[in-house]
Formats: C-alpha cells, structure tokens, sequence
C-alpha cells in the first residue's frame, strides 16, 4: 500500500490540471489498511483546498444507503421483499394500475420495476417532500410490465425511501443518521445542506461550454425530494469505505456493531436482471448494488453524478478491497479510469475494461430497426439517417429538464456492434452507448436505451 500511495500523490495532482477537475479525494482500503489524497480545490471561487477529511456528494452512491435501510427492515421481520409495495404504502399510484398494484420492493431495488424513472420534481425543503413526491407519481407512465427488464429507476429509490419513512416513522435523513451513520460511527457525513456545512464541503463545477474552465455551479444540492435517490448525501472518501467495508464485513461495523446481516449483506450483490451493454454501467444488477464482471471477477459498486459532482465507488469482495473516488467537476470519467486500472491491476489483478471510443471505420448498417421517435416525460429522441448512412440522435429536453435550461443536441450515433451504438461526441469524457432493445411487430425496436429505457412513439 506504500506504493499506492506514493503514486496516488504524485498522480493525483496532475490527473486533475489535465482533465479541468478542480478538486477530488480518493481513498483505498485493502484488508483494512486505508491509504488517502486528496487535491485541488473545493472551490474555484474560495480556492479552499480539498483534503482527505473534505465531504463531496456522492449522489447516486446514496442508493446503495437506501437500499441497506430497506434491507435492515427485512431483517427485522418489518418487510417482504416480494409482497406489494401497496402492503406498505396503500396509497402507491401510478398511471397504469395493474402495474402499480403489482410492483414489489425487489423490483424498485433491482430498477425492474418498469414506470418512468427520471423525474425530479421539487415538493418543498419539509419532513414530508419525500411523501409529497411519492404521491406525484399517480400520473407516470409505465414503460413495460413489472419485472421484464432493466430501467434505471430514480423515482423508484424515492418510493423505496417513503417505505422506509412509513416503517421507521422518521424523515428519510433521520433514518440515515440513525440506522447507519451512528452504528457506523462516521465523522465526516452529511444527510443534508445544514450538516455539510460544519465541515469542508465541495461545490460542483460546471461548463459553459466543452473547452470552457469549470465554474461553481449556481446551486449545491438537488432538490430535498429526490434525497433517497441521491440528492444530497455528502462525505469523505474515508466514511464511504466505512460504509463499504461494513458490506464486506458481513454486515459488521468497525467496533463489531451488527449494521445488517450477513444473509442481507450477501442478497445485496446477488444478481437480479441483466443490464444492456451500455457505458460504465454493469453487467448486472443486485439490490442496490451495480454488479460488474472483470477478468472473470466480481467487483460490486455505484457511480453518482450530482450538479457538477461526480462520484466513483469499487469494491472486489474477494480481495476485501474498495476504492472511493470523489470529484467536483471537469472531466471526472477521465481521472476514474486512469486511477481505477491502476489500482484494480496493482491490488487485485483484475484490468478493467477500456474506455468505449467510436471505431475508427464502422460497419456500414441497416437503419430501418432503428429510426423513428422515442419519448420519455424528459425529452424526445429522434433517430434519423442522412444520404450518406450516418445515424443521429435528435434529443430534445422537455418537462423538468427544459425548465431548467437544458439544450436540445444533434449527435451522431455510431454502430459499435449488433444493436449497440456509441455517441460520436464524448460527454465529461464519456462516448455514452444507446442500445436498441425489442421489437415493436414490425421489424423496429420498441426502445432506445442508454441505461434508461425510452420507448418508442412513432
């Protein structure tokens, strides 16, 4: 681990100068043995440096947490997994009936549970946001029948935390604090805005432009209602491992407090739908967990994004090694890759996947299976072909995300193989993939799926 950390230190630090990342943490625990740096700045405006204790929000890292509150319920007899969420929540409304009548808490932790997933609407900064927001969803669209497939489910983890508000009688938050940052004895933790201040709190950075310097972004955290999905959870890199090392623990704090039990613990990472090839998500997906198959490993995990913020969190349960990585804008993905293959094939022998790129000639293909429009509650996407064969993708931002000033882009698609496709135009570093999955009964695909199924309208 002593060489770890001297290339952490001296890495680091340029890592961050080449990639407009104005500031990150990054923390390595094998069997233990914790190795931590940080560097940069919090924030380009104060120019407060980041160290090892600095707290960034992890963002949808906050879902694993959630996903643990609801499995600590399970061991305490208070919920089944696979009974209906209406046993918990009577009042659970979504447009299509059938659909909300069925769905169950295993479906919501493993993003199977089909309705529309990316809705951020704002019901207030009070204790009940989170049951305001729950009650929204009566409108919602569902995409495809519970339990059929992957579909990344923000809206979903926020049921998931009215659940856990409903069978602890507490805010969300105060379930954080209770049931895993005491038993865990975190220090440098915050559940919301009002904690994170007591301590050296990264702002998120945002571009104007692609070649732009990064600049504080104008707000801190996403709205209180999104907060079991992700919102607002902040920390070091340290707490993190904490909360990953319980997990590989068996469920056993530090000091040997029972946080979960093993059985959960181990349920966690168990295997629950298949996800499509898309970028730097997993193969599959557990109870929370992402769950990624490298050099015939498992490695287990969660990325998190917030406004400018961007969060990496590993863990190679057969190794008792976990890698936490915390950053506050530019091109983080960048920074992820290097840091992550080196220590993944210096501490576990495992070489992680390349980054995907276009291919320099693609296959030329047929369009047809693939044209038309997709439509979510978020934005439209239109798949077209020009006269030269190329593909693009027209997405255009509507609902939530055209309120908030979101651009419409034009991106060329290129096949990568079969049905998968890359982004042309790297987004913070990253060719996103689009994957067309289905059949509608006329030879189309039924979605466009970057991660989030899109169904097709025409």
């Amino acid at each position: 681990m002593h060489e770890v950390g001297g290339w952490l230190q001296e890495r680091l630090p340029a890592l961050l100068g080449e990639h407009k990342v104005p500031g990150a943490a990054v923390a390595v625990s094998l069997d233990g043995q914790v190795v931590e740096h940080a560097a940069g700045v919090l924030s380009t405006a104060t120019g407060v440096e980041a160290t090892t204790d600095s707290l960034f929000q992890v963002g949808s890292i906050t879902k694993v947490w959630t996903a643990t509150l609801i499995m600590q319920l399970v061991d305490e007899g208070l919920l089944d997994l696979d009974a209906p969420v209406r046993r918990y929540l009577p009042e659970f409304r979504l447009a299509d009936e059938t659909a909300a009548a069925a769905i169950t808490t295993r479906q919501l932790l493993s993003h199977t549970a089909g309705f529309e997933g990316d809705l951020f609407t704002d019901t207030g900064r009070g204790d009940d946001c989170v049951e305001k927001y729950v009650a929204t969803l009566a409108d919602t669209a569902q995409l495809f029948a519970p339990g059929e497939m992957f579909s990344y489910n923000n809206a979903g983890f926020c049921v998931l935390g009215r659940i856990v508000e409903v069978l602890r009688g507490k805010a969300y938050d105060d379930c954080l604090r209770q049931h895993l940052f005491t038993p865990l004895g975190l220090t440098h933790a915050a559940a919301d805005p009002y904690e994170a201040i007591l301590h050296r709190a990264a702002v998120g950075h945002i571009q104007p432009a692609p070649d732009a310097d990064p600049r504080p972004a104008p707000v801190w955290a996403l709205v209180r209602s999104n907060a079991p999905a992700g919102a607002m959870l902040a920390m070091s890199p340290r707490d993190l491992l904490t909360f990953a090392g319980m997990h590989l623990a068996g469920g056993v704090a530090p000091d040997g407090t029972v946080v979960l039990s093993t059985g959960s613990a181990a349920a966690m990472r168990l295997p629950q739908v298949t996800v499509p090839d898309v970028a730097l998500m997993g193969n599959a997906w557990g109870l929370g967990w992402e769950l990624f198959d490298w050099s015939g490993r498992t490695v287990i995990g969660h990325d998190g994004g917030t406004i400018g913020q961007s969060a990496f969190l590993r863990v190679v349960p057969d190794r008792n090694l976990a890698i936490a990585l915390l950053t506050n804008g530019g091109n983080p993905v960048a920074v992820y890759a290097e840091i992550y293959r080196h220590l993944l094939r210096e501490l576990a022998d495992i070489e992680m996947p390349a980054i995907r790129t276009p291919p320099a000639e693609p296959a030329p293909i047929d369009a047809r299976r693939y044209l038309g429009t997709y439509a979510s509650e978020v934005a439209d996407l239109t798949v077209t072909q020009d006269a030269d064969g190329r593909l693009w993708l027209e997405q255009t931002p509507k609902g939530i995300l055209a309120e908030i000033g979101e651009r419409s882009e034009h991106l060329e698609l290129v096949p990568l193989h079969g049905d998968t496709f890359v982004q042309a135009q790297p987004r913070m570093g990253l060719h996103i993939s689009h994957v067309f999955v289905g059949d509608d009964g006329d030879g189309h695909a039924l979605y466009l799926h970057s991660g989030r199924a899109t169904r097709r309208v025409s």
